[in-house]
């Protein structure tokens, strides 16, 4: 028995680590003061209660600013909302050593933030990961479906 239960965890971590990063796509509706070439996070799947990074490569064509520019993330299950979080994307990006100002075409951005612990796991949630300019302006708006996970 305690083989078979040490076989299942080493296969499930095995898929844990091997888990392929899901497909992101703009879900901005207008114009944005990013154009992302590449958007990823890791850890994945998520870890409930830990940081997750995500990394961006693509430009902006207008400074990121403002004491109210704000990051907000929306999770999705079966069209109701199950997830919410929202910082102040100035001090998100500070803690990434990228303080605001953020100079106009700045190539990559990666900064984190923690998966709070009412995530829900193991349930494949609709993400829409969103930042807004000090002044108003969307930068960006990715999306894809995710899962969390209670990492060790």
């Amino acid at each position: 028995m305690k083989v078979t239960a040490a076989l299942a965890s080493l296969l499930f971590t095995a898929a844990v680590t091997t888990a392929q990063q899901p497909t992101w796509s703009s879900c901005a509706t207008g114009a944005t003061d990013m154009t992302i070439t590449s958007f990823s996070v890791a850890p994945y799947p998520l870890c409930v209660g830990k940081p997750v990074c995500a990394e961006i490569h693509g430009t902006n064509t207008a400074p990121i600013d403002g004491s109210t520019a704000v990051l907000s993330v929306i999770g999705k299950y079966l069209n109701r909302v199950v997830y919410t979080d929202s910082k102040n994307l100035c001090q998100v990006l500070a803690n990434a050593s990228l303080p605001c100002p953020v100079a106009v075409g700045t190539p990559y951005v990666k900064a984190c933030i923690d998966v709070k612990p009412t995530a829900p796991v193991g349930i494949p949630v609709s993400l829409e990961v969103k930042a807004t300019n000090g002044n108003g302006n969307v930068i960006f708006c990715q999306k894809a479906t995710v899962t969390a996970q209670n990492c060790p």
